[in-house]
C-alpha cells in the first residue's frame, strides 16, 4: 500500500509563507494527478491545487496568484508553496493522488494555522 506523507505545516503569521511537501512511499502505478485539498473547521474539504502527469496545474480561485504547486517526479513528491497567507487559509491540508480506475490515495493531513 502506497503511503502519502505530508510535512511542512505549522503556525505562520498572516502574510507569511509555508511550503508543504507530500512524499509517496514508492512509485504510484497508474498515477494521473496529485494535489492538495484542505478542510477548515466546520467546512467541507475543498480542492486547493492539482498537477497532472503532464505538468498541467489547477488552482482554486481563492489561492490563485498566492499558491504554487509543483512536483519532483523522480522523488515521487509534490509541493505546495503558500505565500501571502490569510487567516482563512488555516485548515488541515491533505495530499491526494488520483490513480487509474477511480482510485484515490490520501495523506493523513497536516495542520496549517495562520494567526498573529
Amino acid at each position: 500500500q502506497v503511503q502519502l506523507v505530508e510535512s511542512g505545516g505549522g503556525l505562520v503569521q498572516p502574510g507569511g509563507s509555508l511550503r508543504l511537501s507530500c512524499a509517496a512511499s514508492r512509485n504510484i502505478f497508474g498515477l494521473i494527478s496529485m494535489g492538495w485539498y484542505r478542510q477548515a473547521a466546520g467546512k467541507e474539504r475543498e480542492s486547493v491545487a492539482t498537477i497532472d502527469q503532464g505538468g498541467t496545474t489547477t488552482y482554486a480561485d481563492s489561492v490563485k496568484g498566492r499558491f504554487t504547486i509543483s512536483r519532483d517526479s523522480t522523488e515521487n513528491t509534490v509541493y505546495l508553496q503558500m505565500d501571502s497567507l490569510f487567516p482563512e487559509d488555516a485548515a488541515v491540508y491533505y495530499c491526494n493522488a488520483r490513480v487509474v480506475y477511480g482510485v484515490e490515495l490520501w495523506g493523513q493531513g497536516i495542520l496549517v494555522t495562520v494567526s498573529s
